[in-house]
């Protein structure tokens, strides 16, 4: 029973923060959140420590807190992405049943559909990504790759969060994914691998450049507020100085 409820603790508290419903930096106090999901605190520290193991949560002076992701993270990420994925696309391109690409290709064509569709977080599109992912898994037959695939995609559903939906930058994803696909579906291993690296970089380059507009943004945002507050600063001085002049005077 307590493995149950840690587990949905887990899967719950993951989900938020993957999905930025908990904040980099929240703070996750034992009675609180365990009160908020129904649970005691015995199945929720089991799932705290699963997070931490993830590299979602962290320790810091007061208890655990959601991890930061940075810049440097991103990049870190991606190498280690690059290394994983372009070996299970070559893999996958030796050892795939051709009937199961030729059906994802088939879907992929159709991808552009998916993403001008009125759902707005894409999650049709998402899917396809995930079933895309799952058949690569399987191709490959290597039960460590696998494994290591799988804790590195949790951390990228974060920086697909972080880096926003670009329409623009989802239908080009599509088209390199498609590029993939075939790659794979055909057997050209070296296709497969030099496909999987350009949508890596492009995709790395296009996050990367997001963040930097972003954190231009704020620095501006923070100088118009710091200009404003000193302005106010000085109107005040004026005033109490002229008042000051004026009270001598009398």
């Amino acid at each position: 029973m307590a493995s149950r409820a840690s587990d949905r603790a887990y899967e719950l508290l993951r989900d938020e923060i993957l999905e930025w419903q908990l904040q980099p930096g929240t703070m996750l106090g034992e009675v609180e959140t365990a009160a908020r999901l129904g649970i005691s605190r015995t199945p929720l520290r089991e799932a705290l420590g699963r997070l931490q193991a993830d590299g979602l949560l962290a320790e810091s002076g007061r208890g655990l807190v959601v991890t930061a992701v940075s810049t440097e993270n991103v990049t870190e990420l991606f190498e280690l992405r690059q290394a994983l994925e372009q070996q299970a696309a070559r893999l996958a391109a030796g050892r795939r049943d051709p009937a199961v690409f030729d059906e994802l290709l088939a879907r992929f064509r159709e991808a552009p559909a998916l993403l001008r569709s009125a759902d707005p977080g894409r999650h049709d599109y998402y899917e396809l990504v995930r079933e895309f992912d799952r058949a690569v898994d399987a191709a490959v037959r290597s039960s460590y790759l696998v494994s290591a695939l799988a804790n590195l995609r949790i951390h990228l559903a974060r920086v697909r969060r972080l880096s926003k939906d670009n329409p623009e930058r989802l239908l080009e994803a599509a088209g390199e994914h498609r590029m993939i696909v075939q790659a794979i579906r055909d057997g050209d291993a070296d296709l497969a691998a030099h496909s999987t690296h350009v949508h890596l970089h492009t995709s790395l380059q296009q996050i990367l450049a997001a963040e930097a507009t972003r954190a231009e943004t704020a620095r501006a945002a923070s100088t118009r507020v710091e200009t404003a507050r000193a302005e106010t600063a000085r109107a005040a001085s004026t005033r109490a100085e002229t008042a000051g002049a004026a009270s001598t005077r009398a």
